[in-house]
């Protein structure tokens, strides 16, 4: 799989991240001290909805394009973050989404290997104080960049799963960064295209030892295909005060917007392991 995310810009999973997202951020919000977000694996922050990448897929248009009309509920922060940066001409990708949401003396460092990516996101927070643009392995800005100096903060961790291996990698990095900054919450994304990958991750993560671990996740189909994207998670490291009940409402949200009617579509928040 050669992935690069502007064939899937606003899709399904997107819309699922995100809105779990932007909830996150409000929740730090709710303290007047600073706080800073690292977004590991960035990409380059904006995506063209009207581009060929985009256009090839279509994704978008069962995905955001279903919920602009939305002015109120569970999703309605997220859909005016989305309409204000220029949906349906544009999606904001997560450190887009963030840096909408920053107050003055909170910051934003984003981490991007690949080349072009890097350098479209530096193009885009030139100049921006609040926005530090790492050319990084993702992996390794987990150790490098935590923990905060602010002492709070959200560790977004949204790795591409083009390589064998990423469900042990994100294991391990959720282990490192709940040693290194106790404080931090952790939001982790994955892919659910069959239950296997999924149990063993979340076994691999009760077995760790980390504590206070919640997944929400969305499945539009019975995840029985391992060749197709049937759902996704987001596994949060130390969820803000009513992650789960809020959250729940959420995704409910999202299927009865995005749902496709097809056998085993669901979603799902589960404590992993408890506080």
């Amino acid at each position: 799989m050669n992935y690069r995310h502007a064939f899937h810009a606003g899709n399904f999973a997107d819309c699922m991240k995100h809105a779990l997202l932007a909830w996150l951020v409000r929740a730090l919000q709710r303290k007047p001290t600073p706080f800073a977000v690292l977004d590991t694996h960035a990409g380059i922050g904006r995506y063209d909805l009207a581009a060929p990448d985009a256009e090839r897929t279509g994704e978008w248009r069962a995905g955001v394009g279903r919920l602009l009309d939305i002015q109120d509920g569970p999703l309605a922060d997220y859909v005016a973050l989305v309409r204000a940066a220029g949906a349906p001409a544009s999606y904001p990708g997560s450190p887009a989404l963030v840096r909408a949401l920053l107050r003055p003396s909170d910051r934003l460092a984003c981490s991007e290997l690949h080349s072009e990516d890097h350098a479209a996101l530096r193009a885009l927070f030139r100049g921006d104080p609040q926005v530090a643009v790492h050319h990084r392995d993702g992996w390794a800005a987990l150790k490098a960049l935590t923990p905060f100096p602010e002492k709070r903060g959200l560790v977004l961790v949204d790795p591409p799963f083009e390589k064998e291996g990423e469900f042990d990698r994100l294991a391990a990095g959720i282990a490192l960064v709940a040693h290194r900054f106790r404080a931090g919450v952790q939001a982790c994304w994955y892919p659910v295209k069959h239950r296997a990958p999924v149990r063993a991750f979340h076994a691999a993560l009760k077995a760790s030892g980390v504590r206070d671990l919640v997944a929400a996740e969305i499945w539009l189909r019975e995840p029985t295909d391992p060749q197709r994207l049937n759902g996704c998670g987001l596994l949060v490291a130390n969820p803000p005060y009513r992650f789960e009940q809020e959250g729940g409402t959420i995704l409910a949200a999202l299927l009865a917007r995005l749902g496709t009617r097809e056998a085993g579509e669901g979603w799902a928040i589960t404590r992993i392991a408890e506080e």
